[in-house]
């Protein structure tokens, strides 16, 4: 007897914004930890609800405090100096 198929995990928003390019940052920083994600749009149709909507990111259930962790360390990241401050110290030797 076949047992079926495989029901997809529950997936947890990790993730929301109303800017689909930041989601899909945020998608490929969670890909390089290893968390597969899937973007999905919220969008409203604008001439009934404009700007309503969003997009989000999600995850699955197992793998959603482990996203939370990744993205929250990558907020607070220091910035990285800029080049030009770089090439202003090799001017100035």
């Amino acid at each position: 007897m076949s047992s079926g198929p495989v029901a997809d995990p529950e997936l947890v928003t990790v993730f929301d914004t109303q800017d689909e390019p930041e989601a899909m940052v945020v998608q490929a920083l969670l890909t390089s930890a290893g968390i597969e994600s899937l973007i999905a749009n919220l969008q409203a149709p604008q001439d009934v609800l404009p700007g309503v909507g969003g997009v989000v990111v999600r995850v699955s259930a197992a793998q959603a405090e482990e996203a939370r962790q990744v993205i929250d360390e990558y907020r607070n990241a220091p910035e990285p100096e800029e080049a030009d401050a770089d090439n202003e110290d090799l001017d100035s030797a």
